[in-house]
């Protein structure tokens, strides 16, 4: 449980942040909720059950949109020289960070932007937000490759996207970009 995911934002009166909850069961993520409570809005999934927000299913749709015209995700900070080559060349037409973990993965899930990019998540931070991307349709893996959910407690990157053939642009533009450079 994250009862306060976006704590700077909320202490500087910034309207995101939100309530995180997952359940584990076996170390896998089986339940995830994310609560807006500014929007009140309520994202959940249950593994295999689909994702849901406010009881209306929520599912990713399709996209022909380019890399190069989408709005990303992306917390610089934790990106290390990754960073400087996203700035001096970005792939896609605008960039965020909007300070909360758990709404960021869920309002992918939404489609209010199309590609993430994050550094060093905790799993507190992204146990029911990844879940309720990966129920949504959407997709999501570590900047090594690896799956996201690992229930240990060392921060995991994170490479995602709604649209599967976004995801591989975003992924393929990445590893080109990564080549030659240690990951955060």
């Amino acid at each position: 449980m994250d009862p306060l995911d976006g704590t700077s934002n909320f202490a500087a009166g910034l309207p995101f942040f939100s309530i995180s909850l997952a359940l584990l069961i076996e170390r896998k993520s089986v339940l995830g909720v994310v609560y807006d409570p500014i929007r009140d809005e309520c994202f959940t999934a249950e593994r295999g059950r689909g994702a849901w927000l406010n009881g209306v299913q929520l599912r990713v749709r399709p996209t022909d949109l380019p890399l190069r015209r989408g709005l990303a995700v992306v917390d610089f900070k934790r990106l290390g020289p990754l960073a400087a080559k996203l700035a001096a060349r970005p792939p896609y037409s605008s960039q965020r960070n909007l300070g909360s973990v758990a709404l960021e993965w869920c309002w992918l899930a939404a489609g209010r932007f199309q590609v993430y990019l994050h550094g060093k998540q905790k799993l507190w931070d992204y146990a029911a937000g990844a879940l309720i991307l990966s129920e949504a349709g959407g997709h999501a893996e570590t900047l090594q490759g690896e799956p996201i959910f690992s229930p240990e407690l060392q921060p995991r990157s994170v490479v995602a996207a709604g649209d599967a053939r976004l995801f591989q642009e975003w992924k393929a533009w990445l590893a080109e970009q990564s080549s030659g450079i240690d990951s955060p």
